[in-house]
């Protein structure tokens, strides 16, 4: 398995200082952007103009999770604004295989994400269309939740799949991670983690990311 990719997500953020907040965590691989509509999550959080105002701040790899309705009706928008991994959800998406060979045509990495209920199965036979697949590990639309262990079935599901074909295809996951959860997450297989409160509510967040890096090491 790769080095472990830890991905802070600015959800847990000070919005009235997001350039100071996504400078206070240097140390990260990449930085993730929680994209909610009021329609596919209940929570309402932020648009492109948005991103495009954080990428004018930074030259990080922005991971854009589009928890929203039609997302193949707005990805441009999320491409354009800077986005260079863009995860859709499958229950939301028209046709899943299409919308990920649009993204990619752009040059950008495609990506799914899937609700803890969803089933991963369907999913296992198109995996080679796909940069990377996010299992959530909480319900998805807002921050600060415990994360759900029943989800890393999938994530063990997903590496054996990966390695056995072959695929690079990165395995991320989101929701409750911390200093504890992303060992039983990096020992189930995962290569990228999503982190918020553990990140931002720490005193200084580039410790932090350095903790989880060293913790997703020892285990993975």
């Amino acid at each position: 398995m790769s080095a472990p990719i830890i991905a802070p997500s600015i959800l847990s953020a000070d919005f009235a200082r997001l350039d100071r907040e996504i400078a206070a965590i240097s140390h990260a691989d990449r930085i993730h952007v929680d994209v909610m509509d009021g329609h596919f999550v209940p929570n309402l959080t932020f648009g492109a103009p948005v991103l495009a105002a954080i990428d004018k701040v930074t030259d990080a790899h922005m991971d854009v999770h589009l928890m929203i309705e039609a997302p193949e009706k707005w990805v441009d928008q999320y491409i354009d604004a800077g986005a260079d991994t863009v995860i859709f959800h499958v229950e939301a998406a028209e046709d899943s295989v299409q919308l990920a060979r649009h993204i990619r045509s752009r040059g950008v990495n495609a990506a799914f994400s899937l609700r803890p209920g969803t089933p991963l199965e369907p999913w296992l036979s198109v995996l080679d269309e796909f940069d990377q697949v996010l299992v959530m590990s909480v319900e998805p639309g807002f921050g600060g939740q415990s994360f759900m262990p029943d989800q890393l079935d999938k994530v063990r599901t997903l590496r054996q799949e990966i390695d056995q074909r072959g695929l690079a295809t990165l395995i991320e996951i989101d929701g409750g991670i911390n200093a504890t959860t992303i060992a039983q997450a990096a020992a189930a297989g995962c290569d990228c983690f999503v982190a918020g409160s553990a990140v931002y509510g720490a005193e200084v967040p580039n410790d932090a990311i350095d903790e989880l890096r060293r913790v997703a090491v020892e285990n993975g």
